[in-house]
């Protein structure tokens, strides 16, 4: 099984959210009907900008840890640079 860690962003230069997830498709459609948590309702959080596939969990979990703690201006760069 798959895991996902994904970036979503209200509009460009916008609120950012990252979570994992072991299904990408239903988790963003539940972001984009406002069926996910309050924060990605309260900000519009909905636009898929990026995601990262990993094979355990524990993976996922330490990788999303890692981006909720850049700053915003590497969010804006293609994290796949920063990879690591």
């Amino acid at each position: 099984m798959a895991f996902y860690v994904y970036l979503l962003a209200s509009r460009k230069n916008g609120t950012f959210y990252t979570g994992v997830t072991n299904t990408l498709a239903r988790r963003i459609h539940e972001h984009r009907e406002k069926q996910a948590d309050s924060f990605t309702r309260r900000y519009d959080v909905t636009r898929l900008v990026y995601y990262e596939t990993y094979e355990t969990a524990e993976e996922a979990i330490r990788r999303e840890k890692r981006l909720k703690r850049w700053p915003r201006a590497w969010k804006r760069e293609d994290p796949a640079s920063r990879a690591g």
